[in-house]
């Protein structure tokens, strides 16, 4: 059994439920983490804002992953800014690809974070992925780009960077050991970082790709899964 020394979890679908509502459940086990001395890092898709506001009403101390690893942040790391891992050159390049294709047509789906979004830019699944599949196709670096699906929305994203490349890199930077980590999520995008970790967690609900490469599968969905595996793992009580 991994000893778990932190705690790496994503948020939509898998610390909310699927209309985005934090589920208490999730809260509470998650504090109850850090009261033990294990520190929490939020890993997700959502911007670093977001995602820091999300860290600092939950209790979590171990910084924050966003924008699908785009960017870190960690209060006394990096003198308290923001580090940026990686430009957004080839996803803007992507992203001015598709308006020449599709046009006004995206305009709708266009993230309304758009402008807080420093390393990739992100649709709502008002338009379907394979629409942008198919108008990149002829995109000249589109081996320098990658597209998940959140399940929340769609993300263009550089291929050199991702969740489990950089939570790696964080807790590198802060002398966490990835070995002793316990990771949980629900999506296709949550791959990358659960196969980084000592421990892969999905709960419930997550998509079949994710329970595949999973240690452990939790009988409940959404926080109530996170509080299944931090009970399990961290607290013993299973």
């Amino acid at each position: 059994m991994v000893k778990i020394e932190a705690i790496a979890v994503d948020i939509d679908g898998t610390i909310t439920d699927y209309t985005r509502r934090l589920c208490k459940s999730s809260i509470d086990a998650l504090r109850l983490a850090e009261e033990n001395n294990v520190p929490v890092i939020i890993v997700t898709g959502n911007v670093v804002n977001y995602a820091y506001a999300t860290a600092v009403l939950v209790g979590c101390s171990g910084g924050v992953v966003a924008e699908n690893g785009g960017v870190v942040f960690k209060e006394s790391y990096n003198n308290d800014r923001v580090k940026k891992l990686v430009s957004k050159e080839y996803v803007n390049k992507a992203v001015d690809h598709l308006y020449n294709k599709l046009g006004d047509e995206l305009d709708s789906s266009l993230s309304s974070d758009e402008e807080y979004r420093e390393s990739e830019t992100v649709f709502y699944k008002t338009i379907d992925k394979q629409i942008i599949l198919d108008a990149l196709k002829d995109f000249e670096d589109l081996d320098k780009i990658e597209i998940y699906d959140s399940g929340f929305a769609i993300h263009i994203t550089d291929v050199r960077v991702n969740k489990g490349s950089s939570l790696k890199f964080l807790c590198e930077e802060t002398n966490i050991d990835i070995n002793h980590v316990m990771a949980i999520g629900d999506s296709e995008n949550d791959e990358d970082f659960l196969k980084v970790a000592g421990l892969k967690v999905a709960v419930s609900n997550a998509e079949d790709e994710l329970k595949e490469i999973s240690d452990y599968v939790c009988e409940k969905p959404y926080g109530d899964g996170v509080k299944e595996a931090v009970e399990k793992f961290v607290l013993n009580k299973g």
